[in-house]
């Protein structure tokens, strides 16, 4: 959802100019170090043995406020009663979860926008719905917290996340929820936590790749996995 006037995107190139971010009276927003920070979280023979294209996904591409978009669609999404549930509740937290089973098959959009107030990147998804809004996720990666990694919701909610290479999947595995009140830090006891959440990112190559998101609770076992199938916008453009 573009709120901003939106240039043409150049062939060949998934970044999107937007005006009052890169325009003739403001120089081009500086560009961080060279060097990913995701692949300084991992082992270096680990970030090697991922694909090119994930690699340079999670690259250093990007400059301050720039906004790079990959388009797919749901390609399969089961959850639990209790799931569903926990998916409702937490609804009033921003809707990080899938609520709508009848998401699958539907149009899926992410953009990812760099942002060095933030300490990382805020990513927005947009998941398309049967007869309803669409639904949309907001958060924020920032590279901070006790893993280097933590994730973050609009409403104060968050978790550390650790990251790992597993059959060439680059995967984010939870590591501890917390809330943020009144400045202040709390983190949520495992009686309150809603399980072990891993999402992957898998290349399927020609461009696209493969996102999944799994939910289980050491008790309660599988509550939602969601599975979406992404292209790059770039290559999108040849066709």
């Amino acid at each position: 959802m573009q709120f901003l006037s939106v240039q043409k995107v150049p062939k060949k190139t998934n970044r999107i100019p937007c005006a009052g971010i890169r325009t003739s009276e403001a120089p081009a927003p500086t560009r961080r170090g060279s060097g990913s920070p995701f692949a300084t979280l991992l082992r270096p023979a680990d970030w090697r043995a991922l694909p090119a294209a994930v690699r340079k996904r999670f690259g250093d591409g990007l400059a301050s406020g720039e906004s790079t978009v990959y388009r797919g669609c749901v390609t399969d999404l089961t959850m639990s009663r209790l799931g569903w549930l926990l998916a409702q509740a937490l609804r009033l937290a921003g809707a990080p979860l899938p609520f709508d089973i009848w998401q699958k098959g539907q149009a899926a959009t992410v953009s990812v926008t760099a942002n060095p107030l933030l300490g990382g990147q805020v990513w927005t998804r947009l998941y398309g719905r049967r007869g309803g809004f669409p639904h949309v996720v907001h958060s924020a990666k920032r590279f901070a917290g006790p893993t280097g990694l933590e994730e973050l919701l609009p409403g104060g909610f968050g978790m550390a996340l650790t990251l790992r290479v597993k059959a060439q999947t680059l995967e984010f595995c939870s590591a501890g929820y917390f809330v943020t009140l009144f400045g202040r830090r709390f983190a949520l006891p495992d009686l309150l936590s809603p399980g072990a959440l891993t999402v992957g990112h898998r290349d399927l190559g020609g461009g696209a790749f493969e996102f999944t998101l799994d939910l289980r609770h050491p008790r309660f076992g599988p509550l939602i996995r969601q599975t979406a199938r992404f292209h790059d916008m770039e290559d999108l453009s040849d066709d």
